[in-house]
């Protein structure tokens, strides 16, 4: 079974969980704890410019953590091999449960409730489905990622987010095109 390293310590890789714009998310146990080890990775990405991403996810990270949006607490950031190590948030994913036509209406209510504190504070989040995890001990939302941008109406939750939380042409569309991506996913940065 592979492992990472972070700072140090050693994580036990257990399954993949997601790739993203910015990093591959894993599910890993460091022997006491379950927790997510994501690892940054330069892939080209023809929608989205990126500068510093671990720089970028620790500001971000700050930012929404000062603004008290519900996510997973950082733990540990490897600057030099580009780790962080972030709580485990049980559950399923908003996409998860718009593919399976199983979303509770109050997820929605959630997610506006974040909105109406990211606002004001200029701030958008990403709001597609896979970056939202409905907690299963007390039925919470939780914004897993921590990208975040100056509030732009384009891409706010009403006029962008919401195509995609509930199975509308867009979701559709997204769901048949990934449907067989693979998960076999690297581990090394570099490959």
């Amino acid at each position: 079974m592979e492992q990472l390293e972070v700072n140090g310590k050693n994580y036990q890789i257990l399954r993949l969980l997601g790739k993203g714009k910015g990093g591959y998310s894993y599910l890993a146990k460091d022997g006491c704890q379950t927790v997510v080890v994501k690892q940054i990775h330069h892939e080209p990405c023809d929608y989205y410019q990126f500068g510093d991403k671990m720089q970028a996810e620790l500001h971000d990270y700050d930012r929404l953590h000062t603004i008290g949006i519900a996510m997973p607490r950082l733990l540990d950031a490897d600057v030099s091999n580009e780790r962080l190590v972030k709580e485990y948030i049980d559950g399923k994913t908003v996409y998860e449960m718009v593919l399976d036509d199983t979303l509770p209406a109050d997820c929605i209510d959630q997610v506006k409730k974040m909105c109406a504190v990211l606002y004001p504070a200029n701030t958008n989040i990403d709001y597609f489905p896979t970056n939202f995890i409905l907690r299963e001990e007390d039925h919470k939302l939780y914004y897993v990622d921590y990208e975040c941008n100056d509030y732009m109406d384009e891409w706010n939750f009403e006029n962008w987010g919401v195509k995609y939380w509930s199975r509308t042409p867009e979701f559709l569309e997204y769901a048949e095109n990934h449907q067989n991506e693979s998960s076999k996913i690297p581990i090394d940065k570099t490959e």
